[in-house]
């Protein structure tokens, strides 16, 4: 991974292929229902052979998707069975939407012999159109009579919308008490500046995990990954990371080990969340070391990682440092700019606040890689942060001017 993203330890991780479906105890598939109008497939379904420990982390946007809130009363009691995910249409601001959710929610659960309160419920896609529930209804009995082992492929695709590849990653975790699998599957490009999570996400384990637990590994991966990633600076009405424990794995690893593998999975999706954003040709790490606390630092590193001038110098490979000052001035935390040192693609473009020596064009070449580190040093502390942020394009620009006409 790129600079400091991610846990740097990953002693005992092994990738294995699968994505959502590489840990026992779970199926999945997807299909077209007919809500795009491409017909491409636009509804996945994720189930586990048994009642799972269930987390789940959703948008702190105040207008929220009707899926979000059921999806938090859901999950409230850390238990779910099965995650419906419609992509095309994100049900949100429409007369009916609280009614339609429940209603993916009913039919899902009638489909698969559970409880409706065992179903979790994402949606995505525009805002404002009343979701074409019906179509979504009719599709549910085949896509449920065709869920496999090997079904999360077709869940990732399903799931997507501007996405130009599905995000999928798995490892085989373990530690000298056992092992489990953890894998998943991620969805988004753009409308990605998250308080909490990113778009739609689901986290998958063998492991045995009650709702608690779960939710604690959850909020603790998300807070340093999904949470410190941005496309565009908009966090979505609809952003639900979601966790399912099918305690399948006869003899898991130990809870730290665990964590690792559910950090490692999520900071992977996000990395390629970001590395598909809308337009994207290059990655930024953003690492704000020496802060006096780590909240300094992701503060710091966020507006960096945020700034439109920042993200318009890394398309075209400026190293014009003086913006990247400029945006930590503006982030309203407090720091020395005399002690200030930043380095773009590993070379010293500023030191102590002021420009350093160093060869421009050595500088662009390096920041015309497809990965870029930016890292600022302040010189007050031992805190640090790294967020994720991609470049700024005409691209991103043109395709979100048309976006619904």
């Amino acid at each position: 991974m790129i600079g400091d993203w991610g846990p740097q330890d990953r002693s005992g991780l092994t990738p294995v292929p699968g994505g959502a479906t590489a840990a026992d105890g779970f199926r999945a598939g997807g299909v077209a229902s007919g809500v795009k109008a491409s017909g491409r497939p636009d509804l996945a379904l994720v189930v586990a052979d048994v009642p799972a420990g269930a987390a789940a982390v959703t948008t702190t946007n105040l207008v929220k998707a009707p899926a979000c809130h059921l999806t938090d009363r859901h999950v409230a009691n850390g238990r779910a069975q099965a995650i419906v995910i419609n992509a095309g249409n994100a049900n949100v601001c429409t007369p009916e939407g609280e009614a339609h959710a429940q209603r993916l929610a009913d039919a899902t659960a009638e489909q698969l012999g559970l409880l409706s309160q065992d179903v979790l419920v994402m949606s995505t896609g525009v805002i404002g159109v009343p979701l074409p529930v019906q179509r979504i209804e009719a599709a549910l009995p085949a896509l449920a009579a065709g869920l496999t082992r090997d079904g999360g492929d077709a869940a990732a695709h399903a799931m997507l919308t501007t996405d130009t590849r599905t995000k999928q990653v798995a490892y085989r975790v373990s530690d000298e008490q056992g092992s489990c699998v953890v894998g998943g599957m991620a969805k988004g490009v753009g409308m990605i500046e998250p308080a909490m999570a990113t778009l739609l996400v689901v986290v998958t384990t063998d492991a045995p995990l009650s709702g608690p637990v779960g939710r604690q590994l959850l909020r603790a991966a998300v807070s340093r990954t999904f949470n410190r990633i941005s496309v565009d600076g908009d966090g979505s009405t609809s952003d639900t990371v979601a966790l399912l424990a099918s305690g399948a794995a006869a003899r898991p690893p130990g809870l730290d080990t665990l964590a690792r593998g559910v950090a490692a999975v999520c900071a992977d999706l996000a990395h390629a969340v970001v590395s598909d954003g809308e337009g994207a040709t290059r990655v930024a790490a953003v690492t704000v070391r020496q802060a006096a606390t780590e909240a300094d630092a992701e503060t710091l590193a966020r507006a960096v990682a945020t700034s439109l001038l920042v993200r318009a110098a890394l398309h075209g490979a400026d190293p014009n440092w003086g913006r990247i000052l400029m945006a930590m001035g503006n982030a309203r935390v407090d720091f020395d700019p005399r002690r200030v040192s930043v380095r773009c693609g590993g070379i010293t473009v500023c030191r102590f606040g002021v420009a350093a020596t160093f060869d421009r064009g050595q500088a662009a070449v390096a920041m015309q890689q497809p990965e870029v580190s930016i890292e600022v040093d302040l010189g007050s502390g031992d805190a640090a942060a790294t967020v994720l942020t991609c470049d700024l394009t005409p691209e991103y620009v043109r395709f979100n001017a048309e976006y619904t006409t």
